[in-house]
C-alpha cells in the first residue's frame, strides 16, 4: 500500500544528503559533482504534491497503484519534524506555514505540558512515547538552545530522555533487569516480532539504541548504561555490527537481528555529543536556516 513513497523516509535520506552536501564542500570535480548530484535529488522531491490535494496537511505514504489508501496524515508529536521542516525549506516544492500549524501542530498528541517523575514533558504522548521521536528528527536538527511557539526542545529532547529512563528505573510492572544501569523503550524487534516499546507500551524488552541514542541529552545515565550493554552484557548482544537490535533479561531472549535504523541514530548520536559535528553540518545548510526561521524556531546561530 506504499509501494510508490515514504514521504518521512525520504525526508531522513535527504538530511542526511543535505549534511554530506555541507561537509563535501572542496572545489575539486568529485566533492563538485557530489554536491550537484544531490542538490539534484533534493530539489526533485515533491514536498508539496503530498498535501493530497492542497490540504493543510501532509500525507506518509502513496502508492502508483493504489494512491492514497493508506491516508495517513504527518501531525501530532511523533518522529517527523524533520518532514516539515524540510518541506517548508525546499526552494522547489515548497509548503506554506500554514501546512505546519494546522497539520503537524495541530493533532492530538501534539502538545503536553505534563510532568512525569518530575520532569515537565512539552510535546507528546504521556509519558513521552517511544524515544526514537526524540532521536530521528534531531540526528540533523540540534535542540540544544533551539525553540519555537510550542517547546523548548533542549527541554523536551531532554525530558523524555529522563522519563523513560526514570520510568525503566522505577520498574512498575517488575521487569527483571530493569534499573540505572539497563534502560531504554523505543521501537524494536521483539520476539516474533516487532513494536514500538514505551512506558505505555512495556512488553520488558530493552533496545540498545534508546539510551545510546540519547547521548547527548542524558550523558551519565546513557553512558552508565553503554558500560553495561557492554561490559556486563558483552558478547551476549556485542556482535559484528554493534550491540544487537534488542534484548530482554525479564525473558532471557536476545536478538540476532541489527536494524540499519536503530544502528544508524547511535552513530550519529555519538559524534554529536562528542563533537556535534553533524547538528552542525544540518544546521548550516541555508536553505534550513530560512525554513526554520519561517516557521518561528529561535536557536543560537540560526
Amino acid at each position: 500500500n506504499d509501494d510508490g513513497a515514504d514521504l518521512v523516509e525520504t525526508s531522513y535520506l535527504m538530511a542526511g544528503l543535505l549534511t554530506a552536501r555541507q561537509y563535501f564542500n572542496g572545489a575539486d570535480a568529485d566533492e563538485t559533482a557530489l554536491r550537484n548530484d544531490i542538490n539534484e535529488l533534493w530539489n526533485a522531491v515533491e514536498w508539496d504534491w503530498f498535501r493530497n490535494g492542497g490540504q493543510n496537511v501532509l500525507y506518509w505514504h502513496y502508492s502508483d497503484a493504489k494512491q492514497w489508501i493508506m491516508n495517513l496524515p504527518v501531525q501530532g508529536w511523533n518522529e517527523c519534524l524533520i518532514t516539515y521542516i524540510l518541506a517548508v525549506s525546499s526552494t522547489t516544492h515548497s509548503i506554506p506555514q500554514s501546512v505546519y500549524t494546522n497539520g503537524w501542530a495541530s493533532g492530538s498528541s501534539f502538545l503536553n505540558g505534563n510532568a512525569y517523575y518530575g520532569y515537565q514533558l512539552p510535546l507528546g504522548p504521556p509519558l513521552g512515547g517511544p524515544l526514537f521521536f526524540s532521536h530521528y528528527s534531531f540526528l540533523g536538527i540540534n535542540p540544544n538552545g533551539l525553540s519555537d511557539a510550542y517547546a523548548n526542545y533542549t527541554t523536551h529532547t531532554t525530558n523524555h530522555s529522563l522519563i523513560n529512563y526514570e520510568y525503566c528505573k522505577a520498574n512498575p510492572r517488575g521487569r527483571y533487569g530493569y534499573g540505572d544501569s539497563c534502560w531504554g523503550l523505543t521501537a524494536s524487534d521483539i520476539p516474533g516480532g516487532y513494536t514500538a516499546s514505551s512506558p505505555t507500551n512495556d512488553i520488558g524488552v530493552i533496545a540498545p539504541t534508546a539510551a545510546i541514542s540519547s547521548l547527548p541529552y542524558t550523558p551519565a545515565e546513557s553512558m552508565k548504561a553503554l558500560k553495561f550493554f557492554y561490559y556486563v552484557l558483552g558478547d551476549k548482544i556485542w556482535k559484528e555490527y554493534g550491540f544487537v537490535d534488542a534484548f530482554s533479561l525479564h525473558d532471557l531472549w536476545f536478538a540476532n537481528s541489527f536494524l540499519a535504523i536503530d544502528q544508524g541514530p547511535q552513530i550519529v548520536m555519538i559524534e554529536n555529543y562528542r563533537s556535534g559535528l553533524l547538528w552542525n553540518l544540518f544546521m548550516s545548510c541555508p536553505e534550513v536556516k530560512a525554513g526554520m526561521k519561517s516557521l518561528g524556531f529561535s536557536a543560537p546561530g540560526l
